[in-house]
């Protein structure tokens, strides 16, 4: 049988029996991961992830003919795009005496220019007639009470933000570069006067919110001043939305996704909600005795108080709904998809599972017996089977092959086998079912969640590098700045030139916003 476990004939087979290997192979699992972990404490590598043998898989394909080429392989002329900034004349240099020129031929060298460059500016004081002393005012390009041009404070930002370098790194660099900068100043730099970028994000998510008809969402670990800490992630292919939180919860997801309102309102998207839920009849009349709304969660608290409802589950219910009420109130529509990966905390309003996070359990057994690994696969088989064919009806819906992906569906997670392990799998998937069909409603909605999941990567990978944030302000600029860098590579706009944009207050980029209204505008009319 293999893994250590002694060989057991078919008719000794019972279902007792394959329950209980795989609950051993559950703890051998929960052991290798507790072992893996105290190796990562003393810093030592876990087990090795051995990849299975290439042998078996089919050929790769052979090289393309000397006279085919490959898609996307043609050649382009690689100066056609750039920007010339100088010429300089080469000529032949002692020429023999009757030489005649024919002309020049052009040999085109890019370089990157990084030096130090400090401008000491003279300004001239005078008196007027009137006993006034005027002073001289500073060039438009000195930004007002820095002593740090434009350009290098876009660098700092772009190389913390983007390239994910550390403060220590960054001020390292900078001082062989020859700029005389302290530590302080440095992370100044970095995170005071940025209302502007913070403005501008908090406009993303109400607007996104509205312009779209589905969002993805995910979190990951975000630790904050030594503690435990999470971070959401809320976007699509417009745009990315990041907020980073003490906790992470259905209560606490909506109220990121109410932003930047603090309101809680007592309405029929409430009130829905509420019988959704099963909210106790008695608790549910008090609620909506009449429709309101309150400013803030100190109202909100009072009002609970005044009704009588302090048990912290019927708090938690009535709170949920009332910030859900606030969100349809600001214009959110109630018919807006939130696609996740199945975590509970995300099912508000229209739900829609990840299929990869579905397919996930399976996919992670180690079964114990061929017989089980065959199950696996012929489960997987049928699970992908079905997946590419609801791919293909979301590119190309047709509403009368519904029932019989329905039906496929049902029977795929209908039927048993003799492991409990792959019956379980199954029986979440059954769990599911609306939300996994999500698609053939809304065939706008994908499959994965796997935009997410990329969005959110580049925020661990940072976090891996930089560790957790030690203040209020840095952890507000890493959210800041990761949800606008997202957006502008989303909207086609270089993080570079954005920064340049809005340092120097040019404002020839419009807002990200109104950007990302226009585009999903733009998508859906096409």
């Amino acid at each position: 049988m293999g893994n250590g476990l002694p060989e057991i004939a078919p008719e000794e087979r019972t279902p007792l029996v394959l329950a209980l290997l795989d609950i051993i192979q559950q703890q051998r699992e929960a052991i290798q991961q507790l072992r893996d972990e105290i190796a990562h404490l003393k810093g030592q590598k876990p087990k090795p992830q051995i990849q299975p043998s290439r042998l078996e898989q089919a050929p790769s394909r052979p090289p393309a003919a000397e006279d085919e080429q490959r898609p996307g392989s043609q050649k382009r002329s690689k100066n056609a795009e750039l920007t010339i900034h100088r010429e300089i004349s080469v000529p032949v240099p002692n020429p023999p005496a009757g030489s005649v020129s024919l002309g020049y031929e052009a040999y085109v060298v890019q370089e990157l220019v990084i030096k130090a460059e400090t401008t000491r500016y003279l300004r001239e004081r005078i008196r007027t007639p009137q006993g006034e002393t005027v002073l001289a005012p500073l060039p438009a390009e000195v930004l007002p009470g820095l002593h740090f041009g434009a350009t290098l404070i876009c660098f700092i930002r772009h190389q913390h933000h983007h390239n994910h370098v550390t403060q220590p790194l960054l001020l390292e660099q900078l001082r062989e570069f020859g700029i005389d900068i302290s530590a302080g100043q440095l992370s100044r730099l970095l995170t005071d006067n940025l209302d502007v970028f913070h403005q501008e994000k908090e406009d993303l998510l109400p607007a996104g919110l509205k312009a779209s008809s589905y969002v993805g969402v995910d979190d990951t670990g975000a630790r904050h001043q030594g503690k435990t800490g999470f971070c959401t992630h809320i976007g699509n292919e417009f745009f990315a939305y990041f907020e980073s939180t003490d906790s992470k919860s259905r209560l606490n997801f909506l109220e990121i996704l109410r932003r930047p309102h603090t309101d809680y309102v007592i309405n029929d998207a409430a009130c829905a909600y509420w019988r959704r839920q099963k909210m106790p009849a008695e608790v549910l009349a008090k609620l909506t005795q009449q429709p309101r709304a309150f400013p803030d969660a100190s109202a909100w608290r009072r009002c609970l108080w005044k009704l009588a409802i302090t048990r912290k589950w019927h708090v938690r219910m009535a709170t949920e709904g009332a910030l859900l009420g606030s969100l349809i109130a600001h214009g959110v529509s109630p018919h807006l998809v939130v696609l996740s990966d199945g975590a509970s905390q995300f099912d508000v309003l229209v739900h829609a599972s990840c299929w990869v996070h579905a397919e996930r359990p399976l996919a992670r057994l180690v079964p114990s017996s061929e017989e089980q690994r065959a199950a696996v696969e012929a489960v997987r088989q049928q699970i992908w089977q079905l997946y590419q064919d609801l791919k293909a009806y979301r590119q190309h819906p047709e509403p009368a092959r519904r029932p019989s992906l329905v039906a496929r569906f049902e029977a795929l997670v209908g039927q048993r086998t003799d492991f409990p392990s792959i019956n379980s799998a199954m029986q979440e998937m059954r769990s599911h079912q609306a939300d996994l069909l999500r698609v053939l409603q809304r065939p706008e909605v994908p499959l994965h969640n796997n935009t997410s999941e990329a969005h959110i990567r580049d925020y661990v990978k940072k976090r891996k590098i930089s560790g957790s944030t030690r203040s209020d302000a840095g952890r507000r600029c890493r959210d800041t700045f990761a949800s606008l860098k997202k957006t502008c590579r989303r909207l086609g706009v270089t993080f570079w030139a954005y920064l340049q944009d809005r340092v120097r207050g040019l404002n020839q980029i419009p807002c990200l916003a109104d950007l990302l209204c226009h585009r999903i505008a733009h998508f859906q009319a096409a």
